[in-house]
């Protein structure tokens, strides 16, 4: 593949299908199809409600050692392992997140994979897609201006407006907007008080959608939302204000899971997009469900590290939607084993296999954790050019004596032909049958060694602290009935600890609770760790600097 080729080349270049010759692969007849133009569509809630008394495919994960600048390639390895799976003659879909504008500006940049192993049209998905991250900010929002409303207009349920703990959200990088004051300029435009704004991806919102098996189970969630609490410290809920449907009806379309294809024409669904480092990191369970009703093989990925999206998937996703992962791919690269060594970004194309020995912990502690949950693991060693056959041997042997397999894998170059063996060994541990999946701790666990449990077990600390008031918040949570909830740990994804430069396998730390909230819609406690931001900022060179339109109205920059 020539140099020059950028990823938006790339996928420009794909012979894309119309989306219903798609869809035909799963046996999706095109009247259950609601067309976005040519390449991409949501299917119909009638067709996807007749699919319920099917029996389900194999669902495999992939997640990932934490992450490092140098980039490690999770979505691109999700979507040529989809690819190749097809290539060996299974039956298979890929579900991905739908890409946040925020990071598309910002740094990150988008999430459509790369190379030969992208979904497409890469630039719609990227950017506005089907609308459903603007529905969803539309709903959020909603109910942000009935709230203020509701007091406005004589407060029937007695908010104390002190205690509005429901924010705003934005779908864009904005650090300006984390806290604001809101209703200045006189009697007519409210009462003043203290405010702010989350990034879109971290809206309840947008946890609820993710979560909800249908429609009703989404509108009877919104209605679980507490947006505020009274004098007496009772909550508020979003269905007290009458808020629900007109928040279901923005949602409705939204709900239903969209459908385009790799640049190799195969399925992928790609719907919902919460952040793992600050929700619960996974697409949504309609799609997911969908999917493993249509296909043999169902090929999904979770946000950042194992220590974040791999522990959300199966303590939230998979604990509430009754889903049995197959398997698990934990991606990896020698460059990322190289900076948890201590090698700086700008030094790694130089070879230096006891930089790839040391770091190379943080991968092995990945494994652990995995199989910790009962799932059967394979490492991907995605290959980048600078790396050299005795750091990708050290890598390999590291793996093996773990005992597991690493594969190296060059779908980003070669697409699916590249990641075969790789389709091979997942098919074979998918059928094998041996996986025992089973969450880190039980329902009825109390809230706070439920932290205690996550971040001594996965991220090996040795200790939780908490301020009296967060433990009393937690009481209080449990005293009104969300005891049983999941915990949805909020933390740097640099690191297993909440200190974003201690990397590799560190131990002996100590984790801060700095603040929880209850998502009572969503069904899970956020607790919130170390420095991390739910409405993050751009950088000081934004990705947005590079984009623009070309002469003939093209995008170009985005990536």
């Amino acid at each position: 593949m020539p140099a020059a080729r950028s990823d938006i080349d790339i996928a420009r270049e794909a012979r894309k299908l119309p989306i219903g010759e798609v869809a035909a692969r799963l046996g999706i007849p095109d009247d259950a199809l609601v067309p976005f133009g040519r390449d991409k569509a949501k299917l119909a809630p009638d067709f996807v409600r007749s699919l319920g008394q099917r029996p389900s495919g194999k669902l495999i994960l992939v997640t990932a050692v934490n992450p490092t600048p140098a980039g490690e390639g999770k979505s691109t390895t999700t979507i040529g392992l989809g690819d190749a799976l097809v290539r060996i003659g299974r039956r298979a879909a890929i579900c991905l997140r739908e890409p946040s504008l925020g990071p598309c500006f910002g740094q990150k940049g988008g999430a459509t994979g790369s190379g030969m192993a992208q979904v497409v049209p890469m630039e719609e998905i990227n950017l506005h897609f089907t609308g459903d991250f603007h529905a969803i900010t539309a709903a959020h929002n909603l109910l942000a201006a009935m709230i203020d409303n509701h007091v406005y207009w004589g407060n029937a349920e007695k908010i104390d407006s002190r205690r509005i703990v429901w924010r705003r959200v934005l779908d864009m990088n904005d650090r300006a907007l984390r806290d604001i004051v809101t209703s200045l300029g006189g009697p007519a435009n409210g009462y003043p008080r203290e405010a702010g704004f989350d990034i879109t991806v971290a809206s309840e919102v947008m946890a609820i959608l993710c979560l909800a098996e249908d429609l009703a189970d989404l509108e009877r969630r919104l209605g679980e939302i507490v947006i505020a609490y009274r004098v007496d410290r009772s909550p508020v809920f979003a269905r007290d204000i009458g808020a629900t449907g007109a928040m279901a009806a923005l949602l409705k379309d939204a709900v239903l899971p969209n459908l385009v294809q790799t640049i190799e024409n195969n399925p992928a669904f790609v719907h919902g997009g919460p952040f793992a480092n600050i929700a619960h990191g996974c697409n949504s369970v309609v799609a997911t469900k969908t999917a493993l009703r249509l296909a043999d093989y169902v090929v999904t990925e979770a946000g950042f590290g194992a220590d974040l999206g791999a522990e959300k998937f199966f303590d939230i996703k998979c604990r509430q939607a009754g889903l049995q992962p197959a398997a698990c791919v934990i991606v990896a690269t020698v460059r990322s084993a190289k900076m948890n060594g201590g090698v700086a970004k700008a030094d790694l194309a130089a070879e230096d296999v006891e930089a790839v020995r040391r770091g190379a912990a943080n991968l092995g502690r990945h494994i652990e954790n995995v199989r910790a949950f009962g799932v059967p693991v394979v490492v991907a060693i995605n290959h980048f050019a600078t790396d050299t056959a005795a750091e990708i041997e050290v890598l390999r042997e590291f793996v093996a004596a773990r005992g597991a397999e690493g594969i190296l894998c060059r779908h980003w170059a070669q697409g699916s032909a590249g990641a075969v063996e790789l389709a091979e060994k997942v098919a074979a541990l998918a059928d094998g049958g041996t996986a025992r999946f089973e969450p880190l701790y039980p329902d009825d666990m109390p809230l706070y060694a439920k932290i205690e449990t996550v971040v001594k077990r996965v991220y090996r600390g040795v200790a939780v602290t908490a301020e009296r008031g967060v433990l009393a918040q937690l009481a209080d949570f449990e005293a009104r009935g969300y005891g049983r909830l999941p915990v949805c740990m909020a933390k740097t994804p640099y690191s297993f600890s909440a200190d974003p430069e201690l990397l590799g396998a560190p131990e002996g730390f100590g984790v801060h609770v700095r603040e929880v909230r209850l998502a009572a819609g969503a069904g899970f406690v956020v607790a919130l760790c170390g420095e991390v931001l739910t409405m993050p900022g751009l950088p000081r060179r934004p990705a947005a600097e590079r984009i623009r339109l070309d002469g003939s109205g093209r995008i170009e920059g985005l990536f």
